[in-house]
């Protein structure tokens, strides 16, 4: 149904959740995992990466920048094709932050509740465009002094996504 090679870089500030999220994803199939706790840990890993990531799995509640700031700046990079918020936020607060994806044409398929739901998961991966298939093998992905350089001049919006101010405790 799925090809289980999709490179998923899983971004959770949780330890526990992050353990268990990635636990469920081996047992759904999906191997090529990347875990990170932080976004700048994301950065880090996507500017490693020799091509994007099929798909960022981020919590929007992240301590050091929201998930779909991330997103944004991720999708600016060429670093990811597609992404799915899992956040435990409430739906009206995530339809919200859909609403604002969807406005500024980012890459976000939807987002999950947690915990990590199969069927939920699979249900928002066939909205994907073919992965596998669309990969352009000529997509480069900046050098950390590239994108440490490049985005002091860029002007991309900062969107107001953190819901979370009020709601960072460490399980969100």
């Amino acid at each position: 149904m799925f090809d289980d090679d999709l490179r998923i870089l899983l971004v959770e500030d949780h330890p526990f959740q992050l353990r268990a999220t990635q636990y469920l994803l081996e047992s759904y199939g999906f191997t090529q995992l990347t875990p990170a706790d932080s976004a700048a840990s994301a950065m880090q890993h996507m500017l490693k990466a020799a091509q994007p990531f099929d798909i960022l799995l981020c919590d929007q509640c992240l301590p050091d920048l929201p998930g779909l700031e991330l997103i944004e700046y991720a999708s600016h990079w060429g670093m990811i094709r597609q992404a799915i918020l899992l956040s435990s936020l409430t739906p009206a607060e995530l339809d919200g932050i859909k609403q604002m994806a969807y406005e500024h044409r980012l890459p976000l398929l939807g987002y999950l509740l947690k915990p990590l739901k199969q069927s939920e998961f699979l249900n928002l991966l066939t909205l994907a465009a073919p992965l596998k298939q669309d990969r352009d093998p000529d997509i480069k992905i900046p050098t950390q002094t590239q994108f440490a350089t490049s985005t002091t001049g860029v002007p991309t919006p900062r969107l107001n996504t953190n819901h979370c101010h009020h709601r960072h405790n460490k399980s969100s």
